[in-house]
C-alpha cells in the first residue's frame, strides 16, 4: 500500500534526524586512522661506526660568562705570572696555598664591566700542570659554572679520580650515568650501601641520578677529607703493592660494567 509508505511530510523531523546522525558520524571519525603508520628506521650503521670514538663531549668543564666589553684581552704578562707558580698535585704541594696566591694575583685584576670571578675562571686552568691539569681536563663537558663551585671541586678533587681514569680510559664505553652509578652502589657492601640509604634519607635507588651521583661525591669527600693524613704517613712506609686492594676493586667494578652492558 502507498499510502503506507513515510514521506517527509508524515514525519517531518525526519530529515532533521538523519542530518544529526551524519553529524554525529563526522565528529566520531578519527582522521588519524588516514594517517599512514610512523615506520622507525633501523639503525643502518656499520660495526666499525658504531665502535669509534664519539666527537662529542669534548668541550671544557669551566663556562666562562660572555664578555660584552669591548677590547677586553689577557695579557701575555699575566699569563706568564699565573704560569710561574703552577701546581702539579703533587705531594708536597698544598691545594688551599694554591688557591690564595691565585686569589692575591687576580684580586688586583680591574677590567671595567667584567667581573673578577670571570676573570679567574678564565686563568685557573693556566695555573695547573699535570695530575692537577688532567683532573680539570675529566671534568664534565660545561659542569662548572661559577668561581665557588670552582674552588670546591678542586679542593676536593682526590673523591672518584681513580674510578674516572678507568672511563676516560675508553671515552666510548657506552655506559650511561643511570648504569655507572646503579653498578657502583651494587659493588657496595651492605654497610657502605646502608651509609649512602642513610645520607639520602631512605633507600639511595628512590633518588634522581643526579641526587644519587652528588650524594657519593659527597660521602667521597668526607671520606677523602678524614683518611689523607693516613695515607700520606703509610705511602711514605709502604710499597706500592699497598694500593693494589684499591685498584683490584675498581677493576672489579668496570668488569661488572662490561658484564652489564653485554648482558
Amino acid at each position: 500500500n502507498l499510502s503506507s509508505i513515510p514521506t517527509p511530510s508524515t514525519y517531518p523531523n525526519l530529515k532533521g534526524r538523519n542530518c544529526i546522525r551524519s553529524k554525529q558520524r563526522i565528529e566520531n571519525f578519527n582522521l588519524e586512522e588516514l594517517s599512514p603508520p610512523i615506520v622507525i628506521m633501523a639503525d643502518q650503521r656499520t660495526m666499525a661506526q658504531f665502535l669509534q670514538a664519539p666527537t662529542e663531549g669534548y668541550e671544557d668543564g669551566i663556562v666562562v660568562p660572555a664578555i660584552t666589553a669591548d677590547n677586553f684581552k689577557l695579557k701575555h704578562g699575566l699569563l706568564n705570572l699565573v704560569q710561574n707558580k703552577q701546581f702539579f698535585r703533587h705531594d708536597k704541594e698544598y691545594l688551599h696555598a694554591h688557591v690564595c696566591y691565585f686569589n692575591k694575583i687576580t684580586s688586583t685584576l680591574k677590567f671595567p664591566n667584567v667581573p673578577n670571578t670571570t676573570i679567574k675562571l678564565m686563568l685557573f686552568p693556566f695555573s695547573l700542570k699535570g695530575a692537577a691539569q688532567i683532573w680539570l681536563e675529566k671534568e664534565p663537558p660545561r659542569s662548572i659554572f661559577t668561581w665557588d663551585d670552582l674552588v670546591s671541586k678542586f679542593i676536593n678533587h682526590e673523591a672518584w679520580d681513580r674510578f674516572k681514569d678507568l672511563l676516560r680510559a675508553c671515552p666510548h664505553h657506552g655506559f650511561s650515568e643511570l648504569h655507572q652509578l646503579d653498578t657502583f652502589y651494587n659493588a657496595l657492601n651492605s654497610k657502605d650501601q646502608d651509609s649512602l640509604d642513610f645520607a639520602g634519607g631512605g633507600n639511595f635507588l628512590d633518588k634522581i641520578p643526579r641526587e644519587c651521583l652528588a650524594m657519593i661525591e659527597s660521602k667521597s669527600k668526607v671520606r677523602y677529607s678524614r683518611n689523607k693524613p693516613v695515607v700520606a704517613k703509610v705511602s711514605t712506609n709502604t710499597s706500592t703493592s699497598g694500593i693494589s686492594p684499591d685498584l683490584a676493586e675498581l677493576k672489579d667494578m668496570v668488569k661488572a660494567l662490561i658484564l652489564d652492558k653485554k648482558s
